[in-house]
């Protein structure tokens, strides 16, 4: 299920080529650190979300952020599933269950020309905070502000 949504035209895009991200989200799976989870609603699969501390990334859009801030990346389950609200309806969640577990900020970080996702995250109570050019391209650091 995950390799079709990673191979849908509105996904694949944002995360790259199905294959390579299948073996990095598996690869995952035993780190700790990482926390991995299929999204449902109503019983059926809409996405895929996870969580990890900014300090085990060397990413420069992370600097200066505080001990223990959460990054999420997350997808939508492919093009039936976009635009009916449950990118944003997820995320907020996790978001807020991330801040209740103790991480001091939330933070996302869309490639900048994905303004659907910028959109969808601010919806979910995300605010740019600055744009950032990194090794997989331009991105948008976004700080969870409920």
């Amino acid at each position: 299920m995950l390799h079709g949504w990673l191979s849908d035209p509105e996904v694949r895009p944002w995360w790259g080529d199905p294959d390579e991200e299948l073996a990095l989200i598996r690869g995952d799976l035993p780190l700790p650190s990482i926390n991995q989870f299929m999204v449902h609603y109503r019983g059926t699969p809409v996405g895929y979300i996870q969580d990890y501390n900014v300090g085990d990334e060397p990413d420069v859009h992370f600097e200066g952020l505080p001990a223990g801030t959460r990054a999420i990346d997350l997808f939508v389950g492919g093009a039936p599933l976009l635009c009916k609200g449950h990118g944003s309806a997820f995320l907020r969640q996790h978001a807020l269950s991330l801040l209740a577990a103790g991480a001091p900020k939330v933070v996302i970080d869309p490639l900048f020309e994905n303004l659907r996702a910028r959109r969808a995250y601010q919806k979910a109570g995300f605010v740019e905070q600055r744009a950032f050019d990194t090794k997989e391209g331009r991105v948008m650091l976004m700080v969870f502000e409920g």
